[in-house]
Protein backbone atom coordinates (compact mmCIF):
# COMPACT_ATOMS: atom_id res chain seq x y z
CA UNK A 1 0.00 0.00 0.00
CA UNK A 2 0.95 3.11 -1.25
CA UNK A 3 0.26 6.91 0.67
CA UNK A 4 0.41 9.94 -1.54
CA UNK A 5 -0.22 13.62 -1.05
CA UNK A 6 -0.52 16.28 -2.87
CA UNK A 7 -1.81 19.81 -2.33
CA UNK A 8 -3.98 22.09 -4.44
CA UNK A 9 -5.81 25.60 -4.37
CA UNK A 10 -9.08 26.37 -3.58
CA UNK A 11 -11.03 29.86 -5.13
CA UNK A 12 -11.60 32.40 -2.38
CA UNK A 13 -15.09 31.61 -0.88
CA UNK A 14 -15.79 28.42 -2.08
CA UNK A 15 -15.27 26.00 0.99
CA UNK A 16 -19.44 25.22 1.25
CA UNK A 17 -19.25 24.39 -2.79
CA UNK A 18 -16.55 21.87 -2.64
CA UNK A 19 -17.60 20.47 -0.03
CA UNK A 20 -21.22 20.22 -1.42
CA UNK A 21 -20.17 18.52 -4.25
CA UNK A 22 -17.39 16.12 -2.99
CA UNK A 23 -20.39 14.79 -0.89
CA UNK A 24 -22.24 14.30 -3.62
CA UNK A 25 -18.94 12.51 -5.25
CA UNK A 26 -20.45 10.77 -8.66
CA UNK A 27 -21.00 7.07 -8.18
CA UNK A 28 -19.20 6.42 -11.44
CA UNK A 29 -16.30 8.70 -10.73
CA UNK A 30 -16.48 6.77 -6.59
CA UNK A 31 -16.31 3.35 -8.95
CA UNK A 32 -13.31 4.62 -10.68
CA UNK A 33 -11.57 5.51 -7.94
CA UNK A 34 -11.94 2.17 -5.82
CA UNK A 35 -11.02 0.26 -9.24
CA UNK A 36 -7.85 2.26 -9.49
CA UNK A 37 -6.87 1.08 -6.18
CA UNK A 38 -7.68 3.92 -4.11
CA UNK A 39 -8.58 2.85 -1.07
CA UNK A 40 -8.98 5.63 0.91
CA UNK A 41 -8.72 9.28 -0.03
CA UNK A 42 -8.72 12.63 2.24
CA UNK A 43 -9.23 16.06 1.60
CA UNK A 44 -8.47 18.69 4.29
CA UNK A 45 -8.56 22.54 4.06
CA UNK A 46 -5.89 25.54 5.39
CA UNK A 47 -8.56 28.34 5.28
CA UNK A 48 -5.98 30.55 5.73
CA UNK A 49 -3.74 30.01 2.45
CA UNK A 50 -7.10 28.47 0.62
CA UNK A 51 -4.79 25.48 -0.15
CA UNK A 52 -6.06 21.82 -0.33
CA UNK A 53 -4.32 18.45 1.51
CA UNK A 54 -5.16 15.67 -0.38
CA UNK A 55 -4.42 12.30 1.41
CA UNK A 56 -4.24 8.96 -0.33
CA UNK A 57 -3.61 4.99 0.56
CA UNK A 58 -3.42 3.40 -2.84
CA UNK A 59 -2.35 -0.39 -4.06
CA UNK A 60 -1.64 -0.27 -7.65
CA UNK A 61 0.33 1.80 -9.60
CA UNK A 62 -0.64 5.24 -8.91
CA UNK A 63 -3.21 7.64 -7.62
CA UNK A 64 -6.20 9.80 -8.62
CA UNK A 65 -4.24 11.76 -10.38
CA UNK A 66 -3.13 9.12 -13.20
CA UNK A 67 -6.64 8.83 -14.27
CA UNK A 68 -6.54 12.55 -16.23
CA UNK A 69 -7.15 10.27 -19.45
CA UNK A 70 -10.74 8.90 -18.22
CA UNK A 71 -13.71 10.78 -19.67
CA UNK A 72 -15.37 10.68 -15.96
CA UNK A 73 -12.13 12.74 -14.44
CA UNK A 74 -12.58 14.99 -17.39
CA UNK A 75 -16.19 15.66 -16.35
CA UNK A 76 -15.05 16.25 -13.11
CA UNK A 77 -12.57 18.51 -13.65
CA UNK A 78 -14.64 20.91 -15.58
CA UNK A 79 -16.78 20.43 -12.86
CA UNK A 80 -15.37 22.00 -10.75
CA UNK A 81 -13.11 24.05 -12.51
CA UNK A 82 -15.05 27.48 -11.27
CA UNK A 83 -13.96 26.09 -8.03
CA UNK A 84 -10.34 25.83 -7.74
CA UNK A 85 -7.28 26.95 -9.32
CA UNK A 86 -6.72 24.97 -12.57
CA UNK A 87 -4.34 23.98 -15.37
CA UNK A 88 -5.59 24.94 -19.41
CA UNK A 89 -6.78 21.37 -19.58
CA UNK A 90 -9.10 21.90 -16.13
CA UNK A 91 -7.00 19.46 -14.66
CA UNK A 92 -6.30 21.48 -10.49
CA UNK A 93 -3.15 22.74 -10.24
CA UNK A 94 -1.72 20.03 -7.81
CA UNK A 95 1.79 19.57 -5.73
CA UNK A 96 3.22 15.83 -5.11
CA UNK A 97 4.60 15.94 -1.54
CA UNK A 98 6.93 14.54 -0.15
CA UNK A 99 6.46 12.24 3.16
CA UNK A 100 9.41 13.28 5.47
CA UNK A 101 7.56 10.88 8.42
CA UNK A 102 5.55 8.45 8.98
CA UNK A 103 4.96 6.74 12.27
CA UNK A 104 3.00 2.92 12.12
Amino acid sequence: MERLAFKMYLNEGQKEEYRKRHNELWPELRQLLKGAGVSEYSIFLDEETSTLFAFQKVSGDGGSQDLGQTEIVKKWWAFMADLMKTNPDNSPVSIPLEEVFYME
